[in-house]
């Protein structure tokens, strides 16, 4: 079965780094555009991050635009989250996702049809 699974999450101090890792199983990534969300307690959750499928193309919200960076390595069939100057307002569970019918870059949660179960990211003050 499809499986996607994100790790790398932990506890930090502001102004650390975090790389998160989201591996896929069941399907080649390589046909797909994939991206990262993130949900915080009480909120609803938000585009971060989006990748075109050979990498050559990202996406990114205004609040992480120079301090995240998304790849890929269609060959190991993982995507990644380079999270660098993290600060208490990303704290939040940090979900991977892919997008089956679509290469065009987007934020659009509903056109994402597979979801990982989330790694937790806390940044302390």
């Amino acid at each position: 079965q499809v499986q996607l699974v994100e790790s790398g999450g932990g506890l930090v101090q502001a102004g650390d780094s975090l790389r998160l890792s989201c591996a896929a199983s069941g399907l080649s990534i390589s046909w797909f555009a994939m991206a990262w969300f993130r949900q915080a307690p009480g909120k609803e959750r938000e585009f971060v991050a989006a990748i075109s499928r050979g990498g050559g193309s990202t996406y990114y919200a205004d609040s992480v635009v120079g301090r995240f960076t998304i790849s890929r390595d269609n060959a190991k069939n993982t995507m990644y989250l380079q999270m660098n100057s993290l600060r208490p307002e990303d704290t939040a569970i940090y979900y991977c996702s892919a997008d089956t019918s679509s290469n065009n870059l987007h934020s659009s949660l509903r056109r994402y049809d597979y979801w990982g179960q989330g790694t937790q990211v806390t940044v302390s003050s």
